[in-house]
C-alpha cells in the first residue's frame, strides 16, 4: 500500500512539471513564428525596402533587400544610383552586410556602407565598415543610420531604409 501511495504522489508531483516543461518548449515557438518560419518582427524587416541617401535623391529611391538565410542570419544588400546630370553621374550608395533586429524601431547593421558623391571627399568613394545602428524615431516610417557624420568630409549623410 505504501508503494502505491508513493507512486501516486510521485506521479502527481512530477506529471505537472513534465507537462509544463513540454508546453513551455512548444508554446513560444508556436507564438513567435509563422508558417514561413519568420517571427512577427522578422516579417516587418525581411523583404524589399526603398533606400536613400539625401545627396542622391529623395525623389527616386534605390532598393535594399533583407533576406533570411538558412542559418537564420538576416542578409542586407542594396544600392541607390544617381540619375543626375553629368556631374552627378556615378554617384551611389551601396550597403552590404547583416542585420540584427534589436526592436521594431532599431536595427543593428554589420558590414559595409559605400558612398560616392561628386562634391564630397573630392568625388572619391567613402567606405564605412563595422557595426552601425539604424533607428526609427518620432514616428518616422524608416530606419536612419545614426552614425551620420561622414568620416571623410565635414557633412552629414542621411542613409535611410524605409519600412515596407
Amino acid at each position: 500500500m505504501k508503494k502505491v501511495i508513493i507512486a501516486v504522489l510521485a506521479a502527481l508531483l512530477l506529471f505537472p512539471m513534465a507537462a509544463d516543461a513540454q508546453r513551455n518548449r512548444r508554446t513560444p515557438a508556436r507564438r513567435q513564428t509563422t508558417q514561413s518560419g519568420l517571427t512577427a518582427l522578422e516579417r516587418k524587416v525581411v523583404g524589399k525596402h526603398m533606400l536613400s541617401l539625401q545627396w542622391i535623391s529623395w525623389e527616386y529611391f534605390g532598393t535594399c533587400t533583407i533576406t533570411k538565410q538558412a542559418d537564420g542570419t538576416l542578409r542586407c544588400k542594396g544600392e541607390q544610383l544617381s540619375r543626375g546630370d553629368d556631374s552627378h553621374i556615378g554617384d551611389y550608395l551601396k550597403i552590404d552586410g547583416t542585420v540584427r533586429i534589436v526592436s521594431a524601431l532599431e536595427l543593428e547593421f554589420t558590414g559595409t556602407i559605400r558612398t560616392k558623391i561628386y562634391h564630397i571627399n573630392g568625388g572619391e568613394e567613402v567606405l564605412r565598415e563595422g557595426t552601425f545602428t539604424f533607428l526609427s524615431t518620432n514616428g518616422r516610417k524608416y530606419w536612419r543610420l545614426q552614425q551620420m557624420k561622414n568620416p571623410a568630409d565635414e557633412c552629414t549623410d542621411y542613409v535611410d531604409i524605409y519600412f515596407k
